[in-house]
């Protein structure tokens, strides 16, 4: 009797590992009884980066409000919810879990780089669609389920020595970047190997940390030193604010062009903005942009949040009319899958093409990477204007 008893308790033992491993591997291929799509969103709304977190998550709710309002996607509504991550990839492990828990069925996100490589491991392993608005490492989109509005770091590098060379902006140029974090570091790499190619001479590199991001007085010196007519800051605008107050004090007032993690500087609480005038930096969008479109979001934009929006606010809200494009496209509906929305949602993203706020005629390669042209502005009386424009 004993043995029978054991017999049966190591079979019903089994049936439970069983199950419980069905669940985690087949899950995200069962249909769900979901009468709305549910679009998650990560990025940091606290912490050093909270602008741009809460840009994204303001963009996406613009959007969502505006679809939600014409009649949503395939004429179902979307429910959509932000988690904060500090910029943290524990924190945006955990937020992407929670999202799941909630019923997540689409993300936007994350926000930034090295939690949205974390993430991608997380999607890809669930087999979930997923587009970032801003986070730029080459390794954030590296899956088939994954894409991206921004520009890449390679491309951001390559894009910033190109207009460099081809406007004389200038000859001699130092670089300041954070060896320690993989948009700066892998922005530098690829502006010196194009650096090179185009005969600008890189006169100082110089590197900080995350843990050395208050005084830069080395660094600035060496580029002074070097004779560098221009610095370039492939940074995010924390950092740069402190660059240009000390630059200023030690007597160094060279020309200055960043990229898109430049953007934010003029919103940055206690910074002079007249430190900023003639900053250049690369960016999809400009609030001061005169197309109808552009005023039309931004007007939305101060109307419901009562501040203007930056670029990552407007590649988050490109990123749901991407969504509803390639969901229509291949006819998705919220009862689908997550795994059967992920796989027709990657056929269609190669196969649409947007006009959006970041950028006209935008396609997407099998690799997740957009294809649109740069824009570079530039700091003048306080505001942003597009270089070129008059």
């Amino acid at each position: 009797m004993k043995k029978f008893t054991r017999a049966v308790s190591l079979v019903m033992a089994s049936a439970m590992v069983i199950a419980s491993l069905t669940g985690c591997t087949g899950g995200n291929d069962k249909k769900t009884n979901s009468d709305v799509f549910k679009i998650g969103g990560i990025g940091p709304t606290t912490g050093d980066n909270a602008i741009y977190g809460t840009a994204v998550k303001n963009g996406i709710q613009l959007a969502v409000d505006e679809i939600n309002e014409a009649g949503g996607i395939n004429g179902k509504q979307i429910e959509y919810k932000f988690e904060d991550d500090q910029s943290d990839s524990e924190k945006s492990v955990n937020a992407y879990n929670t999202l799941k828990d909630w019923g997540m069925q689409m993300l936007i996100g994350t926000t930034t780089s090295t939690p949205c490589t974390a993430v991608v491991e997380e999607t890809n392993s669930d087999n979930m669609f997923q587009i970032t608005p801003s986070a730029t490492a080459v390794d954030s989109i590296q899956y088939k389920n994954a894409f991206r509005m921004c520009f890449s770091d390679p491309n951001q590098g390559k894009a910033s020595a190109d207009y460099i060379a081809d406007n004389g902006i200038a000859k001699n140029i130092a670089v300041i970047y954070n060896s320690s974090d993989t948009y700066s570091s892998g922005i530098y790499q690829k502006f010196s190997e194009e650096a090179k190619a185009r005969k600008l001479n890189v006169v100082a590199a110089e590197a900080f940390t995350a843990d050395s991001k208050t005084d830069f007085s080395v660094q600035i010196q060496k580029a002074k030193s070097a004779g560098a007519e221009l610095v370039f800051l492939p940074i995010y605008y924390q950092e740069a604010s402190l660059i240009l107050a000390q630059a200023q004090k030690m007597g160094y007032t060279p020309k200055y062009f960043g990229c898109d993690g430049m953007d934010g500087l003029l919103a940055l609480d206690g910074f002079d903005t007249s430190l900023a005038e003639g900053v250049m930096f690369l960016t999809p969008f400009t609030a001061d942009a005169q197309d109808d479109a552009t005023q039309k979001f931004v007007a939305a934009y101060k109307e419901k949040f009562g501040d203007t929006p930056i670029q990552f606010a407007a590649d988050a809200y490109d990123c749901v009319y991407v969504i509803k494009e390639a969901a229509e496209k291949e006819n998705v509906t919220p009862d689908m899958s997550v795994s059967e929305i992920s796989d027709a949602m990657q056929k269609a993203m190669t196969e649409i093409q947007i006009d959006g706020l970041t950028g006209k005629q935008i396609t997407w390669s099998e690799d997740g990477e957009p294809s649109k042209q740069p824009t570079v502005v530039v700091v003048e009386n306080g505001a942003y204007k597009i270089l070129g424009e008059e």
